[in-house]
């Protein structure tokens, strides 16, 4: 599906050595280069910068009344409604951002006004309302007899809804960060940090953030109510502010700085002595520990997230966040795991079929992808979007019509703002016989996706969003029309410039710079985000060893979700190997021989081990396999001999074990792999005394007969069920001597006697209960193993005696 990948590295310029010895100071086990290296391209240029950088105790965070009047307006309302005891209502929103910002305020203004009685929230329903107030919400709350609304995360243009509350009695306060309306709605206070210019340090808030200032400004004006100190709400800002993938400079990374802090402070403690045991449940569930940003964003973050597309009510999520009932936090915790995984599963459906729909679009006269179909659940097609728009390098909206019908549908926009349209748009939706289509839609690049929706908006029904994602709902008989206007729009705009899908590297480092010190010194760059990525480093000249594939299954192992390679990574610089994974990936993708490839250094908190998470990889410029190696001296034959093969002092320029085979063989593909891959490895010599050398060094193997095999495979299974003990795959192997395709039909033939094989990361579990009524059907099983173990020891005994010769000629073949 995707198209061929732009590289770019970005351009490095020396910073001085001041400051490098500066950034050294806080790496004192490395040299600070490559840290130095970063900070400088991304502007930290001085001491006092990189001070409050890198030490959120030397930043001096922003004071809340830098909201200036609108800011004392709020708080003069807050006062208002705790001295005359009003009930107050927290209107939130349904992502991330937004549950986190009703949590902060549903514990901060709590401290002020009495929870369920004084203080209730409302979080609008994803799948059945939309982004910001309506009127059918607004009309409950005035039943209950609310007469302060107070926004976050969303608002800003609700004008008609404000106007609606007030005509019902009650008042606005809107915290937001979204666009601002051409003029001041009438509320009586709006707290957008958009009303700052782009270099202000609050001008980046996120919702949660700009709620936790108006919380901030309350504990100020009313020093002596509060019996929680403000900074416990700083772990629920910090999960808002990454997840919502807002730039974190100026307060947004002082205040996620912190709260980071707070997040890994309170996991330590014991499940019943947590301050949030539902964010510490959660946690334990996507095996994080909170202490690192991607534990928000790869973790809680899609979690919170998924409750929404999957349930649309997500409601209880600010119950999760804030409840201390550990019992009660852990079933909503579980809830939520569910509901991920129900995600993961439907956009995994979503991605095959629109991988599908893309095999038939001409992607080299199409600027914007549009596709439609009425099964896709509107929930996930903004992850989907997402994707396809990275991968292909241009912007991306899908359409369902799932649900169509329902009158008054409203787009699922990314951005916390709807846009109406005008009349006539809302009156021909009024015909039941035209279907609305909605969806979600990403952009790549510098492409102001706002700007690009809105220019259609005659031919839209509502949209609302950024320049960097956006919800939308057309007619269906619209979407044609549509489809070739906004290309065309475009294709005007862009020019001569043509949208290739591009991945940018920061450093070019080695295998040998992988590892604890690297990762310690890219760590005073966090937290990352926008305007601050996450750095990633180029390895150039490499090749991958031990790979193998999972799929990854749900949290209790139901369903399969999504696969992931795992593998080892060398190159010239050491003769160690160092660990990675590659979500999304099979091993076989992975390019066999020399490549280049680039990808973040991480800390796996799980396994304890560090580790590289693969984002692109290809075959290295000059990979074209030498065909014309002379074959012969190129393959030595130790095979059946006394000594090891690293004994014969072999002329290798690679680590040893990239070039000796000491595991017998079973067919020709697993000789033909080793070949390609010394064959690859030797591509740029020139002359035969530097050409890379591959060792078959097997020995004739001793077989057992194949039925004590059978006895001893199940022998080992009744031990490990009894015992319930667990054992990797690579141990059965090397106990029972067979290759893993045969273990895979033995262990068929056990589940047929009653056994249950399951996995645990690498590692398998077997227990036990005997079932008489397959023992038919155990015996053919059985049958097929024992002659799969016959085949295989056939195999081995050829492979041990087959002439040099063959070999050398089979090789010869393969390589022209």
């Amino acid at each position: 599906m995707p198209e061929q990948q732009q590289w770019t590295i970005t351009a490095t310029e020396q910073p001085p050595e001041w400051f490098i010895q500066a950034v050294k100071h806080y790496t004192p086990a490395s040299s600070g280069l490559y840290a130095a290296q970063l900070l400088w391209q991304r502007g930290i240029k001085d001491r006092q910068q990189l001070t409050a950088f890198i030490n959120y105790k030397a930043y001096q965070p922003a004071s809340p009344f830098e909201f200036g009047q609108e800011m004392h307006l709020a708080i003069a309302r807050l006062q208002q409604a705790y001295n005359t005891k009003e009930k107050i209502a927290i209107w939130g929103d349904f992502d991330a951002d937004g549950i986190t910002a009703t949590s902060v305020l549903w514990d901060g203004l709590g401290q002020f006004f009495a929870q369920n009685t004084q203080l209730v929230y409302y979080i609008p329903n994803r799948l059945k309302e939309s982004h910001g107030l309506n009127n059918q919400g607004i009309d409950n709350l005035a039943k209950q007899g609310c007469k302060l609304i107070v926004t976050c995360d969303t608002g800003s243009t609700n004008v008609e809804e404000i106007i609606y509350a007030k005509q019902l009695g009650i008042d606005v306060i809107v915290t937001d960060h979204h666009t601002l309306p051409a003029e001041r709605p009438p509320v009586a206070a709006i707290i957008n940090p958009r009303y700052f210019p782009k270099e202000h340090q609050l001008f980046n808030l996120s919702g949660v953030a700009v709620a936790y200032k108006l919380v901030e400004a309350l504990y100020q004006s009313l020093p002596n109510v509060a019996k929680y100190p403000l900074e416990d709400l700083l772990d629920l800002v910090a999960v808002g502010l990454i997840a919502d993938l807002v730039q974190l400079s100026g307060d947004c990374r002082y205040l996620a700085q912190m709260g980071i802090q707070r997040l890994q402070e309170d996991f330590k403690q014991p499940a019943a002595a947590r301050r949030r045991p539902g964010v510490g449940r959660l946690l334990e569930l996507c095996q994080k520990s909170g202490d690192r940003p991607t534990d928000i964003s790869f973790g809680l973050g899609p979690r919170i997230n998924a409750v929404s597309r999957i349930q649309g009510d997500a409601s209880f999520c600010v119950e999760l966040l804030t409840s201390r009932d550990v019992k009660r936090c852990n079933e909503l915790a579980e809830v939520t795991e569910l509901a991920n995984a129900r995600r993961k599963s439907l956009q995994k459906d979503v991605q095959a079929q629109v991988a599908q729909k893309l095999t038939q679009l001409d992607l080299s006269t199409t600027s914007v992808i549009v596709l439609e179909d009425a099964q896709w659940p509107a929930g996930v097609l903004g992850l989907v979007a997402g994707q396809v728009a990275q991968e292909t390098g241009r912007p991306t909206i899908l359409l369902s019509t799932e649900g169509a019908g329902e009158q008054g549908s409203r787009e699922q926009g990314a951005g916390g703002e709807i846009t109406s349209l005008s009349s006539n748009s809302e009156l021909r939706t009024q015909n039941s016989a035209l279907i609305l289509a909605r969806g979600s839609a990403r952009s790549v690049n510098s492409v102001d996706l706002y700007q690009l929706v809105k220019e259609q908006a005659h031919l839209l029904h509502r949209f609302g969003g950024h320049p960097f994602a956006a919800g939308l709902s057309l007619l269906v008989e619209n979407i044609p029309l549509f489809t070739a206007a906004i290309n065309q729009q475009l294709r005007q705009s862009l020019g001569s410039t043509t949208l290739t899908p591009t991945v940018q590297a920061d450093l070019t480092v080695t295998v040998a710079d992988l590892g604890k010190e690297l990762f310690l010194e890219l760590k005073l760059l966090e937290p990352c985000g926008m305007g601050n990525p996450v750095p990633k480093l180029l390895i150039q000249n490499c090749w991958f060893e031990n790979s193998w594939h999972r799929n990854q299954q749900d949290w209790q192992g139901k369903k399969v979700q999504y696969i992931k390679a795992e593998f080892d990574i060398r190159d010239d610089s050491t003769r160690s190997a160092f660990p990675g994974l590659w979500w999304g990936h099979y091993k076989d993708e992975l390019p066999i021989g020399k490549c280049d490839c680039i990808a973040e250094l991480d800390y796996n908190t799980f396994k304890k081990r560090y580790e590289i998470r693969l984002i692109a990889v290809r075959s290295s410029a000059n990979s074209g396999l030498n065909t014309q190696l002379s074959l012969t001296p190129f393959i030595l034959d130790l095979r059946n001999q006394e000594h090891s093969a690293t004994q014969h002092g072999l002329n290798l320029s690679y680590p040893l074990t990239g070039l000796i085979i000491e595991d017998c063989p079973t067919n020709w593909d697993d000789l033909r792999m080793w070949l390609r891959r010394c064959l690859a490895s030797s591509r740029s010599t020139s002359g035969l005394e530097n050409q890379q050398q591959l060792a078959i060094a097997w020995s004739k193997p001793k077989h057992q007969p194949p039925n004590q095999i059978w006895l001893t495979l199940v022998g080992i299974a009744k031990y490990l069920s009894r015992t319930n003990q667990v054992v990797t795959r690579r141990q059965l192997l090397e106990k029972i001597g067979i290759s893993d395709q045969t273990l895979l039909v033995g262990i068929k033939a056990l589940k047929y006697l009653g056994f249950t094989v399951q996995r645990q990361d690498r590692s398998l579990q077997i227990t036990w209960n005997p079932n008489d009524s397959a023992e038919n059907l155990a015996d053919e099983a059985v049958a097929r193993f024992l002659a799969a173990v016959r085949e295989e020891q056939f195999q081995q005994q050829y492979f041990a005696e087959v002439p040099l010769s063959t070999i050398v000629a089979i090789a010869s073949y393969d390589s022209k």
